[in-house]
């Protein structure tokens, strides 16, 4: 059984015996954890938002980073990656994830889909709209323009966003609000200027 975190609420109840990790944002295109193998799925009734703040890796205090985080919607689904940990690496995986995503982040078991068909269950980090850091809808020309000011410990917004987006554009995913945001995006950077857009 995986222990509870301090950090991050879990319900772990259950635990399947692999341990699999959902990357549905920056964890798809840069996991910074070994893993066993990865599958491209899905899983049901989430959607995935540029909601949450950052104001660590994305972002600073004042001027926060926009990340994805998941939001219930029935009839929908999120596609992304699951990570399958080594089992004696899970716990030591799982504390540094807790650890990267701790500004508001919780996590869950949740049914995944593979591509092929199989169904797991994986981990997934979902910040909460409770959360001191979340930010919510804003239209997307708002949000676009504050990923474009945004800059933190792990490097500027606007590479968080045009990865994912790159990234479900290579195994054929479509999301229309991640593929929207970059179109926004790319048309303020040629008119950046020293890296914010007035």
């Amino acid at each position: 059984m995986l222990e509870h975190s301090l950090t991050v609420r879990s319900n772990t109840t259950n635990a399947p015996q692999e341990v699999w990790v959902f990357g549905y944002g920056s964890i798809i295109w840069r996991p910074d954890f070994e893993f066993v193998e990865q599958r491209v799925g899905f899983v049901r009734g989430w959607k995935r938002r540029f909601y949450q703040g950052s104001t660590d890796h994305r972002g600073v205090p004042g001027r926060p980073g926009r990340v994805v985080t998941l939001l219930p919607e029935a009839e929908t689904h999120c596609w992304g990656v699951a990570f399958r940990l080594n089992d004696d690496e899970a716990q030591k995986v799982l504390d540094a994830l807790d650890q990267r995503e701790q500004g508001g982040y919780e996590r869950y078991w949740e049914p995944f889909q593979c591509r092929d068909g199989r169904v797991i269950q994986v981990l997934v980090y979902v910040a909460a709209t409770d959360n001191p850091h979340y930010l919510g809808p804003a239209a997307v020309p708002v949000m676009a323009r504050q990923i474009v000011n945004a800059h933190g410990h792990s490097g500027p917004n606007t590479e968080y966003l045009l990865r994912l987006a790159e990234s479900l554009r290579h195994m054929n995913l479509h999301d229309e609000h991640v593929f929207d945001l970059e179109r926004a995006v790319q048309n303020l950077l040629p008119q950046s200027h020293h890296g914010h857009v007035a």
